[in-house]
């Protein structure tokens, strides 16, 4: 499924799934992947990493990312360009990984860097 809006039925999943596989590019051009936590809030995903973390300066460098949710069995992919976001961290985001995993990312030094994933192409059967 093409398009920058989400499948039927993922908005649900995105706001229940704990942990996404995220894949940025290196600089060799081979893949980097990790799980991560993460929100879906206004139409975006967003991760917390540390600045110095290999997928923040593979983003530096190339911004197109890969997402998974870890369900294998009903796979959901999106395909999308990830960017660091400037504070103030748009309005929401603080609150939104509070209340999904009771963390203050705002007093989070190692995980200083705020990433937006911007969907371009959905994925899902």
């Amino acid at each position: 499924m093409s398009g920058a809006s989400p499948p039927p039925g993922a908005i649900r999943r995105l706001a229940q799934a704990q942990t996404l596989w995220l894949a940025t590019v290196r600089p060799t051009g081979s893949p980097h992947l990790v799980p991560i936590w993460f929100v879906w809030l206004k139409d975006s995903f967003f991760v917390c990493t540390s600045p110095a973390s290999v997928k923040a300066r593979n983003l530096e460098a190339n911004p197109h990312v890969v997402v998974a949710l870890e369900d294998g069995v009903r796979p959901l992919i999106c395909e999308g360009d990830g960017m660091t976001v400037s504070r103030p961290w748009p309005e929401g985001v603080v609150d939104a990984f509070r209340h999904k995993y009771d963390w203050s990312i705002e007093n989070d030094a190692e995980y200083a860097s705020l990433v937006q994933v911007r969907p371009k192409r959905w994925l899902a059967w």
